[in-house]
């Protein structure tokens, strides 16, 4: 298939939940590299891809790097060679994350990132929740909920990842108005994954036994803090907070496992790929970053988001 010239993508970010228009008369096959699809958040968005992409008579070819970087950069490649018109990415890691993209410009197949984007090699379009605005809102909530005063663990997503370097910055930018609140203790996760959300906190908790809240980057974090919190047994009450969304974290959210999340517009997310593939491989312009509202989420109003997730 001819490929046309890549148009350079608008700077101005969109945060419109309306799709995209477009039509898949150019966009035949579309490859999807995800990070990892044990993780809730990225089966949720590769699903919205799939169904959204069949309902326009898009072929969809979807590898899974299972978290690694290498075997990414490989799948990546072996993409390229199937005559695909059009790159959903959502890199592993932060190594070696701009490789897939240049591998696909060599090629003139545009890229489309979602929730990362490869630092120095960023794809056509970015599309992500408003990392830093949605946890600075989370964790000003959090504060509030301890009276502004306490010591907090923070288990971390993979380090250098663009949600984990968003995310940090937009609770540190809350914690500058609560000089009550202490990080006693805080590490990184691998795989942004339940296990790991259970030993990281665990082994914290062993060292700091006085804190109060515990902020996990992830649902799935969240939710292996929560039961780590719960083992440990300490006499103090100790608040979880999370971030995605997850479909079981909110209703996990709903039966009082943990405190409170921020929901992103997973699904949607899926969506705004597709169309931004369509767009790009016509010719069309596409905003450089697409950045989306989450939402701040707890208990009293978790229940929508259970029965339809955005």
């Amino acid at each position: 298939m001819f490929r046309k010239p890549l148009l350079v993508a608008a700077a101005a970010a969109t945060t419109a939940l309306v799709p995209l228009s477009g039509t898949a008369e150019e966009l035949d096959r579309l490859g999807v590299a995800v990070a990892n699809l044990q993780a809730n958040f990225f089966n949720q968005v590769k699903l919205s891809i799939e169904s959204y992409a069949a309902e326009k008579g898009i072929e969809v070819i979807i590898v899974d790097a299972k978290g690694d970087s290498a075997t990414q950069v490989s799948q990546v490649q072996d993409l390229l060679t199937q005559n695909i018109d059009a790159l959903i990415y959502i890199p592993a890691g932060a190594a070696a994350a701009t490789v897939p993209t240049r591998l696909a410009r060599a090629q003139g197949i545009p890229v489309i990132n979602i929730d990362r984007n490869a630092d120095g090699e960023p794809g056509d379009t970015f599309i992500a929740s408003d990392s830093v605005a949605s946890a600075n809102e989370l964790c000003n909530y959090m504060f509030e909920q301890v009276g502004g005063e306490g010591k907090m663990l923070i288990v971390h997503g993979q380090k250098g990842t663009t949600p984990e370097v968003d995310r940090s910055k937009g609770c540190t930018d809350a914690m500058a108005n609560f000089p009550g609140i202490e990080v006693v203790g805080e590490q990184y996760s691998q795989i942004w994954s339940q296990d790991e959300g259970f030993n990281i906190t665990q082994n914290m908790l062993q060292a700091h036994s006085d804190v109060t809240l515990v902020w996990g980057q992830a649902d799935a974090l969240a939710l292996g803090a929560a039961q780590a919190v719960k083992v440990a047994n300490l006499p103090q009450e100790i608040k979880v907070f999370g971030f995605d969304g997850d479909t079981a974290a909110l209703e996990a959210l709903r039966d009082g496992v943990f405190d409170a999340t921020s929901t992103q517009r997973t699904r949607y997310f899926g969506e705004l790929a597709v169309d931004s593939a369509i767009k790009l491989v016509a010719g069309e312009e596409v905003p450089a970053e697409q950045l989306l509202p989450a939402t701040l989420t707890t208990k009293e109003n978790v229940e929508p988001f259970i029965e339809n997730h955005p």
